[in-house]
């Protein structure tokens, strides 16, 4: 009787290195949640879905270092980001879609309810809607009297250490929303989120239009990068 021949036993695959860090990354941010990363190990775990075939610790760190922090990455300009190698359309579409999906987390956490008691969600939304824009934007909240937003506007565009604000034009949308209070924001693009002169006069002569109306502003935010300053928490509201 011919005997069979045993089939050879497959060698076993390496396991390619990466994905050893990989797991390791994914499961310390899954049990301990996000504080346990640095923004480059972040970062790595968003370029693993949209580069998935190479080492791209090298390609986070070089990002973070030329950007300053994760939030400035993923809200570079696309046209800045495809000129670092390895950033390919395709990672541009992975930070648009995060960005996007941030600020709409944000804005579900504080278009429901009492406004000033989700302050630090608020901060956090103002944080991931303006911190990075080039140039500066003036934002207004219209609130009801249950302090719940009725409106987040855009009213004013400018550079990047000027925007005009039309107080008379922020009371008139007001006023057609049935507005009863307001929070106003804009942002300082220089990093610096401390109050001009120009900014301070603006504040006071549309919280006092404003009282006129009996439309209360309850405070303006000036939004740098890392940085978020309160004319009410500084004593100037």
């Amino acid at each position: 009787m011919q005997e069979k021949q045993q089939k050879p036993i497959p060698a076993k695959k390496k396991k390619d290195p990466r994905e050893g860090h990989r797991d390791r990354l994914r499961k310390r941010l899954q049990l301990a949640g996000p504080k346990s990363v640095a923004d480059h190990e972040l970062l790595e775990l968003v370029l693993f879905r949209a580069i998935p075939r190479r080492d791209v610790k090298e390609i986070a760190r070089e990002l973070i270092t030329h950007f300053g922090d994760i939030s400035a990455v993923l809200s570079a300009p696309p046209d800045e980001l495809v000129k670092f190698d390895n950033i390919t359309p395709r990672v541009v579409h992975e930070f648009l879609t995060i960005q996007a999906a941030a600020l709409r987390l944000g804005q579900s956490k504080i278009l429901k309810g009492d406004l000033l008691a989700s302050w630090d969600d608020l901060v956090i939304y103002c944080r991931t809607k303006m911190a990075e824009n080039k140039v500066e934007e003036f934002h207004v909240l219209f609130l009801d009297k249950q302090n719940r937003i009725i409106a987040d506007e855009v009213m004013g565009r400018g550079t990047v250490d000027h925007t005009p604000v039309y107080t008379r034009e922020v009371l008139k949308r007001a006023l057609a929303l049935n507005a009863t209070a307001l929070i106003i924001a804009h942002n300082h693009p220089s990093g610096d989120p401390s109050p001009s002169k120009a900014d301070i006069e603006m504040t006071y002569k549309l919280r006092d239009l404003a009282k006129s109306f009996n439309i209360a502003l309850h405070d303006h935010l000036i939004v740098a990068r890392g940085h978020v300053l309160s004319f009410k928490s500084q004593g100037l509201l």
